[in-house]
């Protein structure tokens, strides 16, 4: 009986574990440990793509990519990260209304699988700073980078090893502290990168004035190669479209109104358009450096017009063709 009775407890003990070990335990615990692996990913992208930006490096600098990258590291953490944190607000409130649920085996495996993902993120992510200092990596951007995976790592290590040692019942304020502290950081974090991207609003604004030099850029390029097949400049730039090639001259793409185009003599014209704010240095340059003609777009705000003169050496070419680049 006794055996019996010792078999029955542990059958019993057993069962309350499985039994409280449920669906919803096993939804919590995944998506919240899912969402603060994507938060931790995208909160180092982002401040990698701040480092680099308030530090550029002028052999591998493109404003645009950077950008991007701000805008896309601080979707995910603005979505995940509040997930991240109602998720542990509900998962801690069961635990106070269930403490035996602290010590469940599932939850000990994604803590332990937490800080094993953490160790290797570490590892690689130093592996792949060193091997880009010794590539000749600026050493400002290099030792910024690593104290920010350090940072990350060592308070992650430390909060989710304090975690699994916490007995059942322990009232303890650190995961609310941390929440805030961190949630701080994160908002911070954030904010500043309104300062570094532009708001919606200006990041729109800047899209139409990329959208501009792009067509503008189109447009100088249909003049050029007007001018070495006919050895004039069109006289309109309505005598640029060509419906057989189904060429149609771009347009201004928030007003919708035409481009402004004037021969100022000889082999000189110019373009002229209207834009929404003064172009960043930053991304002139790389401008430039897609731009095969060399030609400044650099601008101001309101109406800008580029004047250009065409190099019969440069642009006229065997059979009187230009390439055009095709978009």
């Amino acid at each position: 009986m006794i055996y019996n009775r010792i078999n029955g407890n542990k059958l019993n003990n057993m069962d309350t574990q499985i039994s409280k070990t449920g669906p919803k335990d096993v939804f919590l615990n995944t998506l919240s440990f899912g969402v603060l692996y994507g938060s931790i990913v995208s909160f180092l992208t982002m401040i990698f793509q701040y480092v680099n930006y308030a530090f550029p490096d002028p052999l591998d600098f493109y404003v645009g990519r950077i950008l991007e990258t701000v805008r896309t590291s601080t979707s995910v953490l603005v979505v995940m990260f509040p997930i991240f944190l109602i998720l542990a607000w509900m998962i801690e409130k069961d635990f106070k209304a269930n403490p035996e649920k602290r010590n469940l085996k599932f939850r000990k495996w994604l803590t332990f699988l937490t800080l094993f993902a953490a160790a290797v993120t570490v590892i690689v992510d130093l592996i792949i700073l060193v091997n880009r200092f010794y590539s000749g990596d600026m050493t400002t951007q290099f030792f910024l980078k690593v104290a920010t995976v350090l940072i990350v790592a060592a308070g992650t290590f430390a909060y989710y090893l304090w975690d699994v040692k916490r007995k059942p019942g322990d009232k303890s304020k650190r995961p609310k502290n941390v929440a805030w502290a961190v949630g701080v950081i994160v908002l911070v974090s954030v904010i500043a990168g309104f300062f570094i991207v532009g708001s919606p609003a200006e990041q729109r604004e800047r899209r139409f004035d990329e959208q501009r030099i792009e067509d503008l850029r189109d447009i100088q390029n249909r003049v050029i190669n007007y001018w070495s097949r006919k050895g004039i400049l069109p006289g309109s730039i309505d005598n640029l479209q060509d419906e057989l090639s189904g060429f149609r001259l771009p347009v201004d793409p928030e007003t919708e109104e035409n481009y402004g185009y004037m021969v100022l003599g000889g082999l000189e014209f110019e373009l002229c358009a209207v834009f929404n704010a003064t172009s960043n240095d930053r991304v002139e340059r790389e401008t430039l450096r897609k731009d095969s003609s060399m030609y400044s777009w650099e601008h101001g705000e309101g109406r800008v017009c580029f004047e250009r003169t065409i190099d019969p050496e440069l642009h006229k070419i065997e059979g009187g063709l230009i390439p055009i680049p095709v978009r």
